[in-house]
């Protein structure tokens, strides 16, 4: 073999060991972790609640891109997706599932008892079957719960305050949202009974059924409409306040959301320290933390918001006293 010969065919082989080397070493180096992120929100609105669920996740050692992928789902409240998502996340077996919401949160519980789940849910956990108890979870599931009695009550006796007038209130629930809907049919009657308001339950989970809603309200001369917490409801906040607008019904909402779109008034916890919140566990959880022993933390923060234009427009004077408790004015 000539020399010139000899030398290119070394030099080949070289390469090819050089090439198998470096593929035998990317396959030796362990895989980021995927984190499965599924919200029912839409993704219209939701950036400053992704940045906060991943801030957190950076703070507890983790940085989207380098040691950790973060897959987000943002369903606008395309519910019947949901199955689907867990199988493929279960197929995948991505490392954590993130839930801030009630349909994904069980949805995800009924699909998978091993892979970690961090959920933000409004209903009763326990209750729900998602962890043994909020001091000690006890199984692959744990998170931030809101206080969903308490916070409907709130809500309810501030629109009464904002619109003292008013007797008949309409509460629109999502039947497909199980535990929100629950929460609001067994907590808001008994409300209403203690502030001497009569309520009337409507039900929508479509865009169409929104609209004929509110028609039906309309027809009935309700005093005003509460809305309960969904994130489908969360989707077509520009539809409940161009409808409110049109009807002039004054509106309470869960989410400060409606209200910069247009809506009256809303109260509820702060969504983005649920955000921070569920970034903070899946970040301990990545870090080998087990859900069973991380206890369920209870929501501290509460944001009551009111657009002064919307309440104008409505002919409504916001009391001295309420305006004292509110956390934001939007003009």
């Amino acid at each position: 073999m000539r020399r010139r010969e000899f030398m290119a065919l070394l030099g080949g082989t070289a390469a090819a060991s050089s090439l198998s080397s470096l593929r035998a070493a990317r396959a030796q180096q362990p895989a980021m972790p995927v984190v499965g992120f599924v919200s029912s929100r839409s993704p219209d609105g939701s950036a400053r609640h992704a940045a906060t669920f991943s801030k957190a996740l950076s703070e507890a050692g983790y940085v989207e891109g380098q040691n950790v992928i973060v897959e987000y789902h943002w369903l606008g409240g395309e519910n019947d997706r949901l199955p689907s998502l867990m199988a493929n996340f279960i197929r995948r077996r991505v490392a954590v599932i993130a839930t801030p919401g009630d349909p994904t949160t069980l949805a995800a519980k009924a699909a998978t008892a091993t892979i970690p789940i961090a959920f933000g849910f409004s209903g009763d956990p326990v209750g729900h079957g998602l962890v043994a108890s909020l001091a000690r979870p006890g199984g692959n599931a744990t998170g931030i719960n809101f206080f969903t009695s308490e916070v409907l009550a709130k809500r309810l006796g501030l629109l009464h305050q904002l619109v003292p007038k008013a007797v008949h209130v309409v509460v629109l629930v999502n039947p497909t949202n199980i535990p929100s809907a629950e929460s609001a049919l067994r907590d808001v009657p008994e409300a209403a009974r203690a502030i001497g308001l009569q309520i009337q339950i409507h039900k929508a989970s479509t865009s169409r059924e929104i609209e004929a809603a509110f028609a039906t309200i309309a027809l009935g001369h309700a005093d005003a409409l509460f809305v309960a917490p969904d994130g489908f409801f969360n989707a077509r906040r520009v539809q409940f306040a161009t409808l409110a607008a049109h009807y002039r019904i004054p509106a309470a909402y869960a989410a400060r959301e409606f209200v910069e779109t247009g809506g009256l008034m809303s109260y509820g916890t702060d969504p983005l320290d649920m955000y921070r919140q569920l970034g903070v566990y899946t970040g301990r959880i990545l870090k080998g933390a087990n859900p069973a022993d991380l206890p369920v933390v209870q929501s501290t923060k509460f944001e009551f918001v009111i657009n002064a234009q919307t309440a104008r427009a409505l002919g409504l004077e916001v009391p001295p006293q309420l305006l004292a408790s509110v956390d934001e004015v939007i003009e």
